[in-house]
């Protein structure tokens, strides 16, 4: 399997158009015009929606136009292979960071890469992952005293 540059630029595009379209419907629920003391809360992100909207789609053409029948490689499968080994941790990490917190977020992301991808014995992973959450802790929590995500781990060990 091959992605080409040009599906990429136009995939690329597209998510800038949309994000533009976002923007700017979001705004309409803000408003959009002016009242007595100037404009309302949604009009400049209105019109910066609708500018970002109107290039993404200007790009997604002219990349179609300038590109077509080019059959540049943007990726191919064993290099798509090698980047989800580090994208899929990274997006696992994300999510359980959310559920469970940054501490155990990191400490089985640390593990996990550290065992998967750093050949570490499964025992020397784990006390890597735990070190460093427990450190996390210490630096920002206890010294720091910058609260830091904890997710249902500060209620369960009563953390206030």
């Amino acid at each position: 399997m091959v992605v080409k540059r040009i599906h990429m630029e136009v995939l690329v595009t597209g998510l800038t158009a949309l994000a533009g379209v976002v923007v700017a419907g979001g705004s309409l629920e803000l408003g959009v015009g002016w009242t007595g003391s100037g404009p309302e809360a949604g009009y400049f992100p209105f019109y910066v929606g609708l500018l970002l909207a109107l290039a993404g789609t200007a790009n997604a053409v002219w990349t179609m136009v300038i590109h077509r029948g080019e059959s540049e490689v943007f990726i191919e499968f064993e290099q798509a292979k090698r980047l989800l080994t580090f994208f899929l941790p990274m997006a696992a990490f994300v999510i359980v960071t959310i559920v469970l917190g940054l501490y155990v977020g990191a400490a089985l992301y640390l593990f996990y890469v550290a065992w998967r991808q750093g050949r570490y014995n499964p025992f020397w992973a784990a006390g890597l992952g735990i070190a460093f959450s427990v450190g996390l802790f210490v630096v920002f929590d206890i010294l720091f005293r910058v609260p830091l995500l904890k997710g249902p781990l500060e209620a369960f060990l009563k953390i206030y």
